[in-house]
């Protein structure tokens, strides 16, 4: 038996434990496995770029972050466009996949990856996808790998922000990964006891958001702190056209969206504010201890589903039970925050104003006309 495996898109803490979970599996339950490890993603699948793994090689690694095998994007809207040499790479892959004859491909990633996976899976190929991002975003999973880990960072750096904020009596605001989303900054703001939460679900007013930091001060609190997802929009900036508000991104003053939001905070408010941006750390250090379960957990299912040979699924965890998704279901779709969400719902119960509309991103983030199913 022949398996390949990659890991691709952007990097997580918990992407070895997962081939681990994968690897240990197929070894336990036969002597004749072969694991071919491709280097940097699709990369090293259309360019044959890969070594052969051995045993010892997933020994040692469930808690080590980031990937063995490195990683790279390859975007999905790219794959059918042939390379600066003329490259078919959809054919590369599938000449790959055949040279080496694999019986199975093992594709760790997130929304972009899993798109590929599924044309692979279109093109005939036996493919198993992994769900990995920090954004949660993946559609017919509840949680992916990744994502409680940087919970744990995000949250752990609103924890560091409280202090000098209460020391200094200013308005901090901590800006959160997630570009689609908000889950990361959702439950990162929650844990971390943040005031004011904005996601790219919810176009915010600036105004409300200043009367909020305003209402805290008159209250005698000292100081705010603020939960900004990298792709928080406003009101404003959610009424333009997809074309205008590329335009609008190009031209912007401000290093990201959280400046942008504290320059206007400090006008209206005449509060001084500061800017923390964890960025990368988010996705980085040794998986944490619920990650590392959870990736053990699906990757030694891949495992079994590739000796059962069940091909052409998402392996997901629905209601803390594992879950095969067929990827022709998951391609395509985003996992957006909802009105209805139970999370939601208990936030404004605590005062936080969570105006979801999904609207708005049906129409900039829709994936070649594929509308995201709402409801799970």
């Amino acid at each position: 038996m022949r398996v390949g495996m990659l890991t691709s898109g952007g990097d997580c803490q918990s992407l070895n434990a997962t081939m681990r979970g994968v690897a240990k599996t197929l070894y336990n339950q036969r002597k004749d496995v072969e694991i071919i490890g491709f280097i940097e993603g699709y990369r090293g699948l259309i360019y044959e770029d890969y070594r052969i793994m051995k045993s010892k090689d997933f020994s040692g690694i469930l808690t080590n972050g980031g990937t063995i095998l490195g990683t790279s994007r390859q975007p999905f809207k790219l794959m059918r466009v042939p390379d600066e040499n003329g490259l078919d790479k959809v054919e590369a892959m599938k000449n790959t996949y055949k040279k080496l004859k694999l019986d199975c491909l093992v594709v760790l990633g997130g929304n972009g990856s899993q798109k590929t996976t599924n044309l692979l899976r279109q093109e005939g190929l036996n493919v198993i996808g992994l769900p990995k991002t920090i954004d949660n975003d993946l559609w017919g999973t509840d949680v992916t790998f990744g994502f409680q880990s940087a919970i744990n960072l995000a949250t752990q750096t609103i924890d560091c922000i409280h202090t000098t904020a209460a020391s200094h009596g200013r308005v901090f605001i901590v800006e959160i990964m997630g570009h689609k989303v908000g889950w990361l900054t959702l439950h990162a703001g929650i844990a971390g006891g943040a005031d004011i939460i904005l996601v790219p679900e919810i176009p915010y007013d600036i105004n409300k958001v200043a009367a909020a930091v305003n209402k805290r001060a008159k209250e005698g609190k000292r100081f705010s702190i603020i939960a900004v997802a990298e792709g928080a929009i406003s009101k404003e900036q959610a009424a333009l056209s997809k074309k205008e508000y590329k335009k609008y991104i190009a031209t912007r003053q401000y290093p990201s969206i959280s400046y942008e939001i504290g320059a206007k905070i400090s006008e209206l408010t005449g509060q001084e504010v500061r800017v923390a941006v964890p960025g990368h750390m988010q996705r980085g250090g040794s998986p944490c201890p619920y990650d590392r379960v959870l990736s053990t957990r699906l990757g030694a299912a891949a495992g079994k589903m590739i000796l059962d040979g069940e091909f052409g699924y998402l392996v997901g965890m629905k209601n803390n039970h594992i879950a095969k998704i067929p990827l022709a279901d998951v391609a395509g779709k985003l996992k957006m925050i909802q009105p209805d969400d139970e999370m939601v719902q208990e936030a404004k119960l605590m005062g936080f104003h969570l105006e979801i509309n999904c609207k708005w991103h049906i129409q900039h983030y829709t994936a070649n006309g594929v509308l995201p199913d709402l409801k799970m």
